[in-house]
């Protein structure tokens, strides 16, 4: 990855962002894909028989077709455009929960979700008259699975699970999860926004049956993720949406559905993003190794755990010798500063982090930090020199 290839980057020169977790910041090539879109070849999709219209179409097809090969799913047809993971997420939850869940089944979360992968869930069992159960977390920010047969049972429908956690970098192993959720017949929707940007990720080796991701974490644009839907359940979810462009046939008294990806995609969908994305699958392609980029990112990680440790006043939270191997994101609290405050004192000094719950309130209220804590997170621009800037103005807090 080439640190002159994102013009926010260069441009601000004097500011380290350490807020990828959140979002990243985006290359030339995807800035300038979307805009060439917008100028020379902008028109509507699938139903305009002109030829910028079927241009634009092949475009948008091309990149599911891109997201499909990146994350080893086995035909475009697995690959839904969404506006985020959020959606995706909420998606599953109106549609295929709905329809095959009912009164007693369980839902089994994780006690480190993000609202995101949490709230969808509450809705549906209250809906439904479901109960949710949770695997729980150690204190050392590891799922604890010893005793994953007692929660994960022949009630259970759905496994839900975050790949790796926004708020504390843990990366969990999800295949006894899957393997023990498929052997009581469940379904399994992984949350995959803080790993498909940093490591290589194949839904086929995973199983799982749903598979969610947002564009902007990956250096693509807002307004884009992907809802990865195993093949062999298409047939049993209805459609999210209804409207132009995922009708078969309609007449006044019924309707009928085109084929997934199509039946999940009504109205006019977030083409110009899309393509965005796809300029982002080509970046990945053509410019970064997946080892590569872990190791960079495990490098400036332990050199923050390591200047960190040595402040006596900085508490550091998830499991941090893990952390050291794979990591991209750190957790922290200050025991004389609010989150907040430490995080705006930074910010004064150029240094852009995260502060507060990370959409991850319940763990933090379960470990009695009602105000949450802060979080630096690396990307494949980050460099040392930014690690010991803000090692320094930790230091000087």
């Amino acid at each position: 990855m080439n640190r002159n290839d994102f013009p926010w980057i260069i441009g601000n020169s004097d500011v380290a962002f350490f807020d990828n977790a959140a979002t990243s910041h985006k290359p030339h090539q995807v800035i300038e894909a979307i805009t060439h879109f917008y100028q020379y070849d902008y028109a509507p999709i699938h139903r305009g028989i002109y030829a910028s219209a079927e241009q634009a179409t092949l475009q948008y097809e091309q990149a599911r077709q891109k997201v499909a090969t990146f994350i080893n799913a086995r035909s475009t047809a697995e690959i839904v455009f969404v506006k985020g993971a959020t959606e995706g997420i909420n998606a599953v939850a109106a549609t295929w929960a709905l329809e095959n869940l009912t009164k007693g089944d369980e839902i089994v979360l994780t006690a480190m979700e993000h609202h995101a992968n949490l709230l969808p869930w509450q809705w549906v069992a209250q809906q439904k008259q479901a109960m949710l159960r949770y695997i729980p977390v150690t204190q050392g920010g590891c799922l604890d699975l010893s005793n994953l047969n007692t929660i994960i049972t022949d009630r259970t429908k759905l496994v839900a699970v975050v790949s790796t956690s926004n708020a504390l970098g843990t990366q969990n192993n999800l295949t006894p999860l899957i393997a023990r959720a498929h052997t009581v017949g469940a379904k399994v929707l992984v949350d995959a926004c803080q790993s498909v940007p940093h490591q290589k990720t194949d839904v086929q080796k995973l199983d799982c049956d749903f598979l969610v991701f947002s564009g902007h974490k990956m250096m693509g644009p807002t307004g884009i993720g992907v809802l990865y839907i195993k093949k062999e359940l298409h047939s049993d979810i209805p459609p999210y949406q209804r409207g132009g462009g995922m009708v078969r046939e309609v007449t006044y008294e019924n309707a009928t559905w085109l084929e997934v990806p199509q039946k999940f995609e009504a109205g006019t969908p977030p083409i110009a993003q899309a393509i965005g994305l796809g300029a982002a699958i080509d970046y990945y392609n053509n410019n970064i190794d997946f080892n590569a980029l872990q190791k960079h990112e495990a490098q400036l990680t332990t050199a923050a755990i390591e200047g960190l440790s040595k402040i006596s006043d900085v508490r550091l939270l998830g499991p941090i010798e893990d952390l050291k191997r794979y990591g991209h994101s750190i957790t922290f609290i200050h025991k004389k500063y609010h989150p907040h405050d430490a995080a705006a004192m930074l910010d004064v000094n150029g240094i852009f982090v995260r502060a507060g719950h990370f959409c991850a309130q319940p763990l933090f209220t379960l470990w009695h930090m009602p105000s949450g804590a802060v979080r630096v997170s690396f990307f494949g621009y980050n460099t040392l020199e930014e690690v010991e800037r803000f090692i320094s103005v930790m230091k000087k807090l």
